[in-house]
């Protein structure tokens, strides 16, 4: 992969030599406002919140509401059985769990059963917040989703007394220690093949993975022994500098909004992921033929749960 030929700094006594030279492209035309940002966070919030459930569940985007349906179903069946294997102290979870609905119980478990991919929840509303707000500051020819599981957005920027363009293959992390330092050559690499692969680009390219929420600037990741470059292609740029580049707003700014749409949005929505109502019956239905619950759908015998927590199912 060949040096991409964008405007680079040529300062050899900066720190940033040989990175992008933002000073010759064209700047934002818009300040997004506030009520447009806190529009931008909670569309990202519900599509975020969608994407989890799915993915969590491994169901294909394109997947018919009937096929998923026998993937819910069983689902929360497997949810029951998480419910009943690893119920932490039997007493205690029997105990929270008395005159307490069944969907209720549902989600808290299914929070508990996908929390490490739960946390994904956060990186995709930032990617989402990043994307519109790009398109609202206007600095952009184009701002894309591409839809792999290596880069989240691209963004083609035009130069300035120019009809020359960069394009721009966005990856978005959470913190720069979400990968391991052995992932990082593979991640760039894959970044990179899907700039080189872009039948649709007509300009140089340049890869950037944005962290999202920690505080810096930006850097070009090296070799630890060799101290090259994995890519001279390839920038980390921090959220101090990712955000204003996309969408001409600061960090604190941004997360600020995040707060206020949170805070205005409400616990319940913010915070938990799409679950399926089909998955939650089906765990319903599970409680029902093991008598744990009665007419309205509460937990009514905690000593019936202790039971089935340690004497009745048999889990391989």
């Amino acid at each position: 992969m060949g040096t991409q030929s964008y405007p680079r700094i040529d300062d050899e006594k900066s720190k940033y030599h040989g990175y992008l030279d933002d000073s010759y492209l064209n700047e934002p035309k818009v300040v997004i406002k506030d009520s447009e940002i806190k529009t931008i966070i909670k569309n990202a919030i519900v599509m975020a919140n969608k994407k989890s459930g799915r993915t969590i569940l491994d169901i294909p985007a394109n997947m018919s509401d009937n096929d998923a349906a026998v993937i819910y179903n069983k689902k929360g069946k497997e949810l029951f059985k998480y419910f009943t294997k690893y119920y932490g102290d039997p007493a205690s979870s029997a105990f929270s769990c008395l005159n307490q609905n069944y969907e209720k119980i549902a989600r808290e478990q299914f929070r508990n059963w996908t929390l490490q991919k739960e946390r994904m929840n956060s990186g995709w509303r930032y990617q989402f917040i990043a994307k519109d707000g790009a398109i609202k500051s206007k600095r952009f020819v184009s701002v894309s989703d591409i839809g792999t599981a290596e880069a989240d957005f691209n963004a083609i920027v035009g130069l300035k007394n120019s009809d020359k363009t960069v394009s721009i293959y966005v990856s978005v992390k959470n913190r720069v220690n979400t990968m391991g330092g052995q992932d990082w050559p593979k991640a760039i690499s894959a970044l990179e093949d899907v700039a080189n692969k872009d039948k649709n680009r007509t300009s140089p390219y340049i890869c950037v993975f944005g962290i999202a929420m920690e505080k810096g600037l930006r850097h070009i990741k090296k070799n630890s022994k060799t101290k090259a470059p994995f890519s001279v292609n390839t920038e980390l740029w921090k959220s101090d500098y990712f955000w204003p580049f996309f969408t001409n707003l600061s960090y604190g700014k941004i997360i600020r909004s995040v707060l206020s749409v949170l805070i205005e949005f409400g616990t319940e929505t913010s915070r938990e992921i799409d679950i399926p109502q089909a998955l939650i019956e089906s765990f319903g239905e599970e409680c029902k033929k093991h008598k744990l619950i009665n007419s309205s759908g509460k937990f009514n015998d905690a000593y019936k749960l202790v039971e089935i927590f340690c004497e009745k199912i048999k889990h391989e």
